[in-house]
């Protein structure tokens, strides 16, 4: 705000304090009038102090609210007893009883000309906006009245937030940054609104649909913008069942929108749906809201008897992601050779966040590497790693990070599989290019997605290989447990699955369904709606396999239990066998970390143990703690105490073929 502004500020609030006092000294002369058993009428004070349109906060406010001369004078009477101590005295005076110092309808009645019963009822504008309070009393017209405090600080000239809507609202500034898409999004609900405004009551509430919160928020900040609308959120969750307090709320923000020129986000996103209290609380507020109103929302909500239009709203588009990293980075763009294009192809990142990762990157470099000229890939390092982070949040919530510590040493498979997993790696990491710059993605939106079933034994090396691969691509690797994601309320189980792949696509991370059996077995014949049901799960499941923009892996212990027709709608199956003697020999040769210290170890021995790679590691590790206890280096004596533990366990006998010649 610039000098200038400043003074015309100050320059009107001069002048409607001035107005006040003078309309406050009418309100004096009329009760000193009543005392002395004469008349008075208060006059409207010509408003000459006012520049230009300026009118002075009384005014406004009675033409806001429709305020007759009557209902005005009882306004100004209890605003002067809280701006003027010496009123108290006078009005009880004119009651006759010096303890009745306070305002009353009573006493307006009797001082006021153009009295008029009907400004005392719940409907009038002072008791329907809450203008005034009634205290307790043993009637409504000797109740003390009470000027609302937020009413008291508008005609002083001093706007700000009703003091009861403080913990549950806050405001939200137009984004500095909005892309091309979700700006013209924003022009065309402005433009709706501006063609509705002509009668408030068919104004339409605004669903915006979605996971991406942040560009919600910025396309509805941007829309109350062109409407000179200040915007405010609320969550959905302090909208309040009670129907008193609802009702109190509803009366509150609906001044606060007469009063600011304001609008309300409401943001449903976290709101658990199955919360029928909540959800019915949720559709009166916003039916019977009368301003402007935004919800931002998961799904898109139902329509009742409010015109309500929706929009879903998708994460700005590759070229505009693009345009925002390079603007968000400036001349580092220059430096990167192409690697913003990887960034772009990997991570589906909102405006927000692409600025928050560049000022990550850019920070922790610029403090690590003082005084020295960064390289292109040390930068291109360090925002991908940023964009993990950021793309990790929400994920971080709904399923089980787990960190790839394994590499391709640490997989033991035949040559055949391995190979496959070399492709499957190959697959991702050249996902862009095949379908964005050499045009396979235009062929056809569906099966773009790289989907992988791993079959085999408990142990045989699924997780490891999913470790390895998430490694190798430098992405996060994320376990979901479908007992957690399946539900028994219809619907449930989907939007559950829907929320996984949302979170899921602004990183591309690895999914890994654990165990997938339970969910994903032989469908069976429509006999009943649970089948029906079962059967609608498992087809959406693959429907968002084969759009996500990352790879999905599913496990499983029984390859034969899962239906063929699902296996054909899986680009890549692995079975990772039960793994023979030479296999075996060459875990064991891997399986000791090289800092701990061994002594005599037969490896060729070891394999003799029929057990898969994760019982070898579990016994590995198991003897390492009992060496280590013992004072001692890792032997086969400890390998043979570790190993008639693990074979417990698996509940299966040690032969002694096996464990021949160990000690």
């Amino acid at each position: 705000m610039n000098a200038k502004t400043k003074t015309l500020d100050y320059s009107w609030q001069q002048s409607n304090q001035r107005y006040l006092m003078k309309a406050l000294i009418q309100v004096r002369e009329a009760l000193e009038a009543k005392i002395k058993g004469e008349y008075f009428e208060l006059e409207n004070i010509p408003e000459e102090e006012f520049r230009g349109d300026d009118v002075s906060a009384l005014k406004n406010l009675c033409h806001v609210f429709d305020l007759s001369n009557f209902e005005r004078n009882i306004l100004l009477l209890c605003a002067g007893i809280e701006l003027d101590g010496s009123l108290a005295s006078l009005c009880g005076a004119v009651m006759g009883d010096t303890q009745r110092n306070y305002p009353t309808f009573s006493l307006a009645l009797t001082v006021f000309t153009g009295a008029n019963w009907g400004a005392l009822t719940p409907e009038a504008s002072l008791r329907k906006w809450r203008l005034i309070e009634i205290g307790a009393g043993h009637g409504l017209t000797t109740s003390p009245l009470r000027i609302d405090e937020r009413i008291l600080h508008y005609l002083a000239g001093v706007s700000h937030l009703d003091e009861r809507l403080l913990d549950i609202v806050q405001p939200i500034k137009t984004q500095e940054y909005l892309v091309h898409s979700h700006e013209q999004l924003a022009q065309q609900i402005a433009k709706m609104w501006l063609q509705s405004s002509s009668d408030i009551n068919l104004l339409p509430a605004v669903n915006l649909c979605g996971e991406d919160i942040a560009s919600k928020r910025s396309i509805a900040a941007a829309a109350c913008g062109e409407l000179n609308l200040k915007l405010y959120v609320m969550a959905g969750d302090d909208i309040p069942s009670n129907s008193s307090e609802l009702n109190l709320l509803m009366r509150l923000w609906e001044r606060e929108y007469i009063l600011s020129n304001c609008a309300l986000l409401l943001e449903c996103d976290e709101v658990e749906n199955v919360d029928a209290n909540r959800e019915s609380a949720i559709a009166r507020f916003t039916e019977r809201l009368n301003s402007p109103v935004i919800i931002s929302s998961y799904e898109r909500r139902r329509q009742r008897q409010r015109l309500l239009l929706s929009f879903d709203i998708h994460k700005p588009t590759s070229i505009e992601q693009r345009h925002i990293w390079e603007n968000a980075l400036g001349s580092d763009a220059d430096n990167l050779n192409g690697q913003v294009e990887a960034l772009v192809s990997q991570f589906n990142l909102n405006a927000p966040a692409i600025y928050a990762a560049s000022k990550s990157a850019i920070g922790y470099l610029a403090a690590n590497h003082q005084n020295t000229e960064i390289e292109a890939p040390i930068l291109g390092k360090i925002l991908w790693d940023s964009c993990r982070d950021r793309a990790r949040q929400r994920l971080d919530d709904l399923a089980q990070r787990i960190p790839p510590a394994a590499t391709w040493d640490d997989l033991v498979l035949p040559p055949a599989q391995s190979d496959i997993l070399r492709d499957i790696v190959a697959h991702v990491r050249q996902r862009a290019k095949v379908y964005e710059t050499w045009g396979f993605g235009g062929k056809s939106g569906r099966g773009l997605g790289i989907s992988a079933l791993f079959a085999g034994a408990s142990g045989t090396g699924k997780t490891t290989a999913a470790e390895v691969m998430a490694g190798e691509l430098r992405l996060d690797l994320y376990r979901i447990d479908l007992s957690s994601v399946v539900s028994k309320y219809i619907g449930e189980t989907e939007k559950n699955l829907r929320r996984v792949f949302d979170a899921a696509e602004a990183g591309g991370a690895i999914l890994l369904f654990d165990e997938a059996d339970a969910l994903f077995g032989k469908r069976s014949e429509v006999k009943d709606s649970h089948d029906r049901h079962a059967n609608i799960e498992v087809s959406y499941l693959l429907q968002r396999m084969e759009s996500y923009r990352g790879l999905a892996i599913l496990t499983t212990n029984l390859k034969n239990a899962l239906d063929q027709a699902f296996l054909r709608r899986l680009r890549f199956v692995v079975q990772f066998p039960f793994p023979d003697t030479n296999q075996r020999a060459e875990i064991w040769r891997r399986v000791f970390p090289k800092d701990t210290p061994t002594q005599g170890l037969d490896v060729n021995k070891l394999a003799r143990l029929s057990v898969a790679g994760g019982n070898i590691r579990n016994i590995a590790l198991s003897a390492a703690f009992i060496a280590a206890d013992a004072g001692e280096v890792v032997q086969m004596k400890h390998l043979l105490e570790a190993a008639k533990t693990e074979y417990v366990k698996l509940e299966k006998p040690l032969t002694d073929t096996e464990v021949k010649g160990w000690v």
